[in-house]
């Protein structure tokens, strides 16, 4: 019998010991009044060696546990802080000592009532004057430096990941406090809230692979949505509403990386009466409050490169970026020459792609280059069928993107509201669509008819949580609390454990 079967077994006697004496080892409430991290605060100042005849009452999952005897110590842990708990002989009632040396274990949850007092070296902890079982653990806990060492372990038990490494408990309270910055920073710009369908009848908003689902109470096949509700949200604007957002999630079928999940938390907004330039300035000031009020700072390094987000931001125009690191004329190019520069590159490419998609790939080479922030303009009309053109030179689009450290974090444009232009460029798409291109844009005809009952100049603008993995410096998959993990018993799976 190996040790962590030898733990279980004991664990689950002392269950069966409780139950017989009529004690419930899950009871169903417990009166907290003190948090630990309140103590921590209100008892700053109390000097080593000095008790109080103060009366506390926490509760939390005992994390240590060490009997010496004539006195014992603990460490509780509740959802704010931790504190020592001590109980100590003629102090701690005989019976409540007994209690915690014959049935508590670390791991278990626990309340405690005592007085506050400082140690001799300096902990601030609970005297122990009564102990109640809230719920007994039956699986020990992992050990701080030796349990899951394995990521895809610690990513599936990220209860464990959170409860034994503070340091990625935090991460998630920022992320908690980054989406309500977000949020309060949008509504005090006088910008509404909304929610649009998760569902739809067609793919629309983004170039993107989508989840295919059926519904069965109508009996037709059904979309997850790939983009925050843009076309719904443009159709509020129709509706008159002059500022809209939405913060959801959303579901792309694609690859996963350090920068990509399918399915994440994303936000939209659009802005009537407004173009491209006038949401580059809403971002630039949104996206500067946000690492100020989340992270304490605007100065950031990441893929080694530096940024400062209280800087003036860059303009960089896509075809002449392109042709500075390349020499590529994008708008004089053949598909020949974009895929020998791809191979010349040795970057990766599938062959029956076309043109625009491959002239992208050659752009996000050279974006990798770009420490920012910097906006990136000018984008060619085949790759954004959404957004209006640029009066000045019809082959682009009045579009931006942000640009971190060669990554793009945040994409918008002058919304496209010309429905006969709209209508020809959904056409196009249709045709790179039915021709195998899995992320060009589909044929939406109900879109195309709102639109001709008038949407006004409308700015829009999107961002995913890949801006706060980017701006915590983890990659994606690490900044999402539950990622999605494949089953334990799918072949990959069996696959790892074998090759172990």
């Amino acid at each position: 019998m190996g040790r962590q079967e030898e733990i279980i077994n004991e664990r689950l006697r002392k269950i069966n010991e409780l139950k017989k004496a009529g004690i419930n080892p899950y009871p169903n409430k417990y009166e907290v009044k003190n948090e630990a991290k309140e103590l921590q605060e209100k008892y700053s100042s109390l000097k080593a060696e000095k008790y109080t005849k103060d009366k506390v009452k926490i509760a939390g999952r005992l994390m240590i546990a060490r009997d010496l005897g004539k006195i014992a110590f603990g460490t509780l842990q509740d959802s704010t802080a931790k504190i020592q708990i001590v109980l100590q002989e003629k102090e701690t009632p005989n019976k409540t000592c007994e209690f915690f040396k014959k049935y508590i274990d670390s791991g278990d949850f626990i309340g405690v009532e005592g007085t506050i007092f400082r140690t001799k070296r300096g902990e601030l902890s609970v005297l122990v004057k009564d102990i109640v079982l809230l719920t007994k653990s039956i699986l020990p806990l992992p050990e701080k430096w030796h349990g899951l060492q394995d990521e895809e372990e610690r990513l599936r038990k990220r209860y464990l990941d959170i409860l034994i490494n503070p340091e990625v408990k935090e991460v998630f309270i920022r992320k908690s406090k980054f989406w309500n910055i977000m949020r309060s920073f949008l509504l005090a710009k006088g910008f509404l809230e909304v929610e649009t369908p998760v569902l739809e009848n067609s793919v629309g908003g983004a170039a993107a692979a989508p989840f295919k689902t059926h519904h069965n109470a109508l009996d037709i096949d059904v979309y997850m949505r790939i983009s925050m509700g843009e076309l719904w949200q443009k159709k509020l604007m129709v509706a008159s509403y002059g500022k809209t957002f939405e913060i959801g999630r959303q579901f792309r079928n694609e690859g996963m990386d350090a920068e990509h999940l399918q399915d994440y938390t994303q936000m939209e907004f659009y802005l009537a009466y407004a173009n491209y330039e006038d949401g580059m300035k809403l971002v630039q000031e949104l996206y500067k409050v946000l690492a100020k009020e989340t992270f304490g700072t605007t100065k950031f390094e990441r893929n080694g490169l530096k940024f400062d987000l209280s800087k003036k931001w860059d303009i960089i125009d896509y075809a002449s970026e392109i042709k500075k690191q390349t020499k590529i004329d994008v708008f004089k190019t053949s598909k020949d020459e974009i895929e020998s520069k791809l191979d010349e590159l040795k970057l990766e490419y599938e062959k029956n792609l076309d043109k625009p998609r491959l002239i992208d790939i050659l752009w996000k080479y050279c974006r990798r280059k770009l420490a920012g922030p910097a906006f990136l303009t000018g984008q060619l009309v085949e790759i954004s069928p959404l957004a209006k053109r640029n009066p000045k030179d019809q082959r682009k689009v009045e579009q931006f993107q942000v640009i971190l450290a060669g990554s793009e974090v945040g994409n918008g444009y002058s919304e496209l509201n010309d429905p006969f232009d709209q209508e020809e460029r959904f056409k196009e798409q249709q045709k790179m669509k039915d021709s195998g291109d899995q992320e060009a844009h589909t044929h939406d005809e109900e879109f195309i008819e709102a639109l001709k009952y008038g949407m006004p100049p409308t700015c829009g603008f999107g961002v995913s949580e890949r801006l706060f993995a980017f701006l915590e410096g983890k990659p994606i998959r690490e900044a999402v609390i539950f990622p999605f993990m494949k089953p334990l018993n799918s072949p990959r799976s069996n696959e790892k454990k074998e090759a172990k």
